[in-house]
């Protein structure tokens, strides 16, 4: 059986993932002696928006020995933040103790975990050590260093009156005046930047979108774009990993109140009064989606966030209009790695200026790795480089680093001019029923082939709930069930008892791919609507099947906007961009031959000399996705088949990259 190879290139080699002698300068500085010993703190500063709402907001400012802020004039940071500034604080105040963050980590380091059921929890002890949590916080080193950094609660979290609008219009206009505010106080020289992690990542990239003038560089962590096919509805599948818990926590902690305030007997009315105007925001969307059994019951609030339309639109950041430098952190296995590469290649700034660094983390496990050798310096560290630069005109050459810096699954860090990397030519690897003889333990053991095969079959797959025991859970989670440990979380033969394999014979060669891929299917369900997930995996020669990417689409959401997808050169999808909308919908045929085009998230990977390729085909995959109620009703849970026949193929359009061989 012959397969497919790709000479791995030597771009990959071209430039030094740590930074080199300019990386060990960018740690050196941070670790230096501080220039200022002290940080004051302002508490709970009101800054009034245009509409008269009152954002509440911590400024932290250097100082002296005694305590008294510095009066000399300097750039600012912002971090707006919907999980209350309290909780910053308190992330900041734990890392402020000397040592207590090498300690944590040396202690689960300590023990050898591999091979154990709990090797999952030195995968996210990680996060302590990467310097992600600072900037998740408060950065320290910045403020010592001749920066003020202010942490804002958003619209509608935290002590900030208002209604929360998650990441809605009002919100990002109230960003252009924070920044505006923050330019004009006394401790402010005019130049502000912009960081933060996820929620507070995508706050920055819309900002910047808006061309605040006094903003002059972000440091978007793990920021999304494309908020329902990231994780909101992938593929018409609600990410029921993470929203529910997402949204109880935010709307949670906004009723945490001030407490300093009441104790000094003041209450701020227009709070209470704004949360209870709307105290579960999403939750009963959420809940109607998941518990409807018919369209009609859906609500209009409803159907607003279950299906791509306005809502959507107005939290999309305006790329094309950001002109300040972006340093941009994202993984391969993030919630938002779907829009992590795309929002890099839209922003239309020269490399070096802008900047990709792409890990093997989840979204909790940020910078895990970093700081280490081999690997990139840590996330606190680039920020200060990549802001000394940009606001203080210090030439440090962080602009020379990267400007695309990958981690390139089963291989480690490389450092490339762009992604996907190039010399990337599409080709097909088609689905047979000819037994792979390497997944016995699966609900079919296929192969995955170079040459259109002549085979017929009719596969069967039903839904389960192995999907728990899987890196989409991981995924889907954002990093939570990795605890499970790596026997879910990097093999998936687990999950695969209930999927349908179809793998490669092994490489000969080094063979990479780089880019989105998509993956056709020809489909039979037994119902008008039926869920399809998809993985594709790395298979090493001892059977470990380590998934490298992921899709999903709902059967009935199938119909492609061709005015925003993209095609190979063979003329076959490789980013099909679902309408994903109510009117759109095409209930299957019971029986009939359909076929559909599942796209999956972007990745970099290489596989070694004696592995093998393999995709997965599962009718289900909780929690990662779930269909919404009305969805669900229609499938009846019944099993879905791929028919594979001739003159109707099934096949993955692979990103090979450099010279192929068959």
């Amino acid at each position: 059986m012959a397969v497919g190879f790709a000479v791995v290139s030597g771009v990959t080699a071209a430039a030094d993932p740590t930074g080199g002698a300019a990386g060990v300068q960018w740690t050196a500085a941070v670790e230096a002696p501080p220039a200022y010993p002290v940080i004051a703190i302002d508490w709970d500063v009101p800054i009034t928006m245009n509409d008269g709402t009152v954002l509440k907001a911590n400024v932290y400012r250097p100082a002296d020995a005694s305590g008294k802020p510095i009066d000399t004039t300097m750039p600012s940071v912002l971090n707006i933040t919907p999980y209350t500034k309290l909780l910053s604080n308190l992330v900041d105040s734990v890392l402020a103790v000397p040592g207590y963050q090498d300690t944590v980590a040396n202690l689960v380091n300590s023990y050898n975990l591999a091979g154990t059921p709990l090797d999952g929890v030195g995968e996210l002890a990680k996060m302590l050590t990467g310097g992600g949590m600072r900037i998740f916080a408060v950065n320290r080193d910045l403020v010592q260093n001749g920066y003020t950094q202010v942490v804002v609660d958003a619209r509608g979290t935290g002590f900030s009156q208002g209604e929360w609008q998650a990441l809605g219009p009002v919100e990002q206009q109230d960003s252009v005046e924070v920044i505006d505010w923050m330019s004009k106080q006394s401790w402010s020289d005019g130049k502000v930047a912009m960081a933060g992690v996820s929620y507070s990542a995508i706050n920055s990239l819309q900002a910047a979108g808006h061309q605040p003038p006094a903003l002059k560089a972000i440091f978007p962590t793990e920021p999304g774009n494309d908020l329902l096919r990231d994780i909101v509805g992938t593929g018409g599948g609600l990410g029921v990993g993470f929203m529910p818990l997402w949204l109880s926590l935010v709307n949670g902690l906004k009723f945490i109140p001030n407490v300093q305030d009441l104790a000094q007997g003041h209450f701020d009315e227009q709070w209470l009064q704004d949360r209870l105007r709307d105290p579960l925001t999403l939750i009963p969307a959420l809940t109607d989606a998941l518990t409807a059994q018919n369209w009609s019951d859906l609500t209009p609030g409803t159907l607003k966030v279950v299906q791509d339309g306005q809502f959507y639109a107005e939290r999309k950041t305006q790329t094309e209009n950001i002109e300040v430098p972006t340093m941009l952190y994202g993984a391969w296995h993030d919630i938002f790695a779907n829009s992590e590469p795309r929002l890099y290649n839209e922003i239309p700034l020269p490399a070096g200026e802008k900047q990709l660094i792409m890990s093997d983390a989840y979204h909790i496990t940020f910078g895990g790795g970093f700081g280490k050798p081999g690997g990139p310096p840590r996330l606190d560290v680039l920020e200060r480089a990549w802001f000394d630069k940009w606001l203080k005109g210090i030439d440090n050459g962080i602009d020379g680093y990267g400007p695309v810096t990958l981690y390139q699954q089963g291989n480690g860090w490389t450092t490339t001019d762009q992604f996907p990397r190039a010399g990337v030519d599409y080709q097909r690897m088609y689905l047979s029923g000819a037994p792979s003889g390497t997944a016995g333990h699966a609900a079919y053991d296929g192969s995955l082939v170079a040459s259109k095969p002549i085979d017929a079959a009719r596969l069967t797959v039903a839904p389960g709930l192995r999907g728990f025991c899987s890196r989409d859970s991981a995924q889907g989670t954002a990093g939570a069930t990795v605890v499970l440990g790596s026997v879910c979380s990097k093999d998936s033969r687990f999950n695969e008892v209930e999927g349908l394999t179809f793998t490669s014979a092994p490489v000969g060669q080094p063979t990479e791919l780089s880019g989105p891929i998509n993956l056709h299917l020809e489909t039979v369900l037994d119902a008008p609507d039926g869920f399809w997930a998809v993985t594709l995996n790395d298979v090493s020669p001892d059977g470990t099947s380590t998934t490298l990417t992921n899709g999903a689409l709902t059967a009935s959401m199938r119909a492609v906007d061709d005015s925003q997808s993209a095609k190979s050169e063979n003329g076959d999808y490789i980013e099909p961009q679902h309408f994903l909308t109510v009117e759109t919908r095409q209930p299957q045929v019971p029986g009939e031959v359909t076929p559909i085009d599942v796209n999956l998230v972007p990745t970099d990977a290489v596989l070694a000399p004696g592995h093998r390729l393999r995709v997965d085909v599962y009718a289900s995959s909780i929690p990662r996705y779930l269909p919404i109620g009305p969805i669900l009703a229609d499938s009846r849970l019944r099993p879905q088949h791929v028919q594979l026949a001739p003159d109707r193929p099934s096949f993955i359009n692979l990103p090979l990259v450099g010279a192929q061989t068959w």
